[in-house]
């Protein structure tokens, strides 16, 4: 088993407040001048201690952090429905020209057809690559474009004078946010449960459907990488009582150029431009959703929309059935450039690739890892497939949590793990497409070495990790009492991070 750190490596590093000293940087202000002098005295606050640093000291302070994060730049992030894959720098690049980057949110529209082309480009290459009449890139990420559809629908829903509709269907594989997403908007949230096989059942969805069903939201694949064969039946179900389908994007991955949501039966769709196109997400970082509509409901979608006059593009805001922004601004620009970066340099033929590498490495990995952990689903995965420790932990006590967590002793990011809820001691993974053989191989055998440690040894695990800059923590502490906020302790000293 790895050697824990040693002392000095668990030393932790200093805050940023403990490094500065008075008067070391501080050239913000001119000396002897009251702070009303520069700014009016409303917005002025009472306090506020900004660290006193030279650039030397930010730069190293900010550098050392970076070096104890962990990131697809440093290893193998097989996070499933998270879509973590590595993203060319090219489109990087591009978004830092100065054109894009130093182009100003109010620019008007006449002088910002070159921004305004690239939203243009993006919406009408994501309509016809999933089959939709029309999106808005206005919602920040997938969530957020989730509670835009379910206001879309709602809405259209209210104008036909069908207000009884305020069921909403989610399977018992979909992503926690769906029925969030409709429990927000007022909606009453139905769990349909699974069959053996991890499918959704025309028969069993038919017995809950009827003239209060608004909306049906459905992953395909769903969160088991699985493909939902009879979507087409369910679809026609649900329109038969003149409800609404729904599809979930973030596992978009898997289909890119094979099938489209439009043509399963969808009318209202999200994507997670940073997982699918570029931009791994993570660490709060921003993220984009395009939120997709069929032909009957691009009234509604979110405001501003590019629209094209004669030579001209604009941004649309008066649209009178719209339920109107979702943000401030238009959206996250420079996800779209990089996204329509990604679209232009893969083409049609090249996202058809990337989505046949991804299922073929989520089917590599799944068969190797079968040959030491269960997988309750036996057959051919798409992006991803989960694989359960449940047998570990009634044998051995060892439960997924900590194969995870040896994991991140061996340079792996752990997997997700209790997701989907319906597959007990649950870890899936996702490979995707940028992971090579050799990583892919490395990594089953650093997982198949913990399964016999697990067996042989159970003890050992439960202290992992031991190599990483922090260990093992109390996770229902740190769920329930999170410290979020730095504050001086009463000597003045402030507290370090571990």
């Amino acid at each position: 088993m790895p050697t824990p750190p040693s002392d000095s490596r668990d030393a932790g590093v200093p805050l940023i407040f403990e490094l500065g000293r008075r008067g070391r940087a501080n050239r913000y202000l001119e000396e002897g001048k009251p702070l009303d002098a520069f700014l009016p005295r409303p917005v002025l606050r009472d306090e506020l201690p900004l660290p006193d640093n030279s650039e030397l000291d930010v730069v190293r302070h900010y550098t050392k952090l970076s070096q104890r994060t962990f990131g697809i730049d440093l290893g193998f992030y097989p996070l499933g429905s998270c879509t973590m894959k590595y993203n060319p720098r090219v489109n990087d690049a591009i978004v830092a020209v100065p054109a894009f980057a130093q182009l100003h949110p109010f620019t008007p529209d006449d002088l910002a057809q070159g921004a305004l082309m690239v939203m243009y480009e993006l919406e009408r290459s994501l309509s016809s690559l999933f089959g939709m009449a029309a999106f808005s890139l206005n919602p920040s990420a997938g969530a957020h474009a989730e509670l835009g559809a379910l206001l879309i629908a709602k809405k259209y829903f209210k104008e036909r004078g069908e207000t009884l509709r305020d069921k909403v269907i989610v399977p018992d594989t979909a992503h926690g946010t769906n029925p969030a997403s409709a429990a927000m908007c007022g909606f009453s949230v139905i769990s349909l449960p699974s069959d053996e096989r991890g499918r959704v059942g025309v028969a069993e969805i038919r017995k809950v459907l009827g003239p209060d069903t608004a909306v049906c939201m459905m992953t395909n694949p769903n969160t088991l990488g699985l493909f939902e064969e009879s979507i087409a039946e369910i679809a026609a179900a649900v329109h038969e009582v003149g409800g609404l389908m729904y599809y979930d994007g973030a596992n978009a991955n898997a289909i890119m150029g094979y099938t489209r949501p439009g043509d399963m039966g969808f009318d209202l769709m999200h994507l997670n431009t940073h997982k699918t196109f570029t931009i791994p997400h993570g660490g709060g970082g921003a993220g984009h959703g395009p939120l997709g509509v069929a032909a009957h409901l691009t009234e509604y979608l979110p405001t501003p929309v590019v629209t094209r006059e004669d030579s001209m593009l604009r941004l649309d805001f008066d649209r009178p059935k719209s339920i109107g922004p979702m943000r401030s601004f238009w959206s996250n620009f420079a996800h779209a450039a990089r996204a329509l970066a990604y679209l232009y340099a893969n083409g049609a033929e090249g996202l058809k690739r990337v989505s046949a590498l991804a299922v073929l490495n989520a089917n590599y990995v799944r068969v190797k890892v079968a040959e030491f952990l269960e997988t309750p689903y036996a057959e051919p995965c798409r992006h991803e497939f989960v694989a359960s420790a449940q047998t570990l932990k009634r044998e051995h006590g060892v439960r997924a949590l900590d194969l995870a967590k040896a994991l991140l002793d061996h340079g792996y990011m752990a997997p997700t793990i209790y997701f989907p809820l319906i597959v007990p001691e649950c870890l899936m993974i996702e490979p995707t497409e940028t992971e090579s053989k050799e990583t892919l191989d490395a990594f089953v055998a650093a997982l198949r070495s913990i399964v016999e440690t697990a067996k042989r040894d159970p003890e050992a695990l439960f202290a992992a990790p031991l190599t990483t800059v922090v260990g093992r923590v109390d996770e229902t502490r740190a769920a329930r009492q999170p410290d979020l906020r730095w504050r001086p302790s009463a000597e003045g000293a402030a507290t370090r991070i571990p």
